[in-house]
């Protein structure tokens, strides 16, 4: 009798589709805050508390980003205490 070529697909289980999982660390936000920090981009940071900031971000870190502000002290804020932050819209150029 000759061996068989064909051979049976793996079974699928918990253990094959545990291995699927998607990254936990996708590296993103890395991506992100390099591009709003390269490009000088304008951010308004809310914070869980409720207070708001506008600034350029000028260092981050896995734990805090540092945000400068024009005519004010420059803050440390600690990741974990954002809400939320988006890009400020351009000022419009006076005519």
């Amino acid at each position: 009798m000759e061996p068989s070529l064909i051979t049976k697909p793996p079974a699928k289980n918990a253990a094959a589709k545990a291995k699927a999982r998607p990254p936990e660390q996708t590296f993103e936000e890395i991506r992100y805050l390099r591009h709003l920090i390269d490009d000088g981009i304008t951010v308004t940071v809310k914070l869980i508390e409720g207070e708001v900031f506008t600034g350029v971000i000028e260092y981050y870190d896995a734990n805090f980003i540092r945000l400068t502000r024009a005519g004010e002290p420059n803050l440390f804020i600690f990741k974990h205490d954002i809400m939320y932050l988006f890009e400020a819209a351009p000022e419009a150029e006076d005519e």
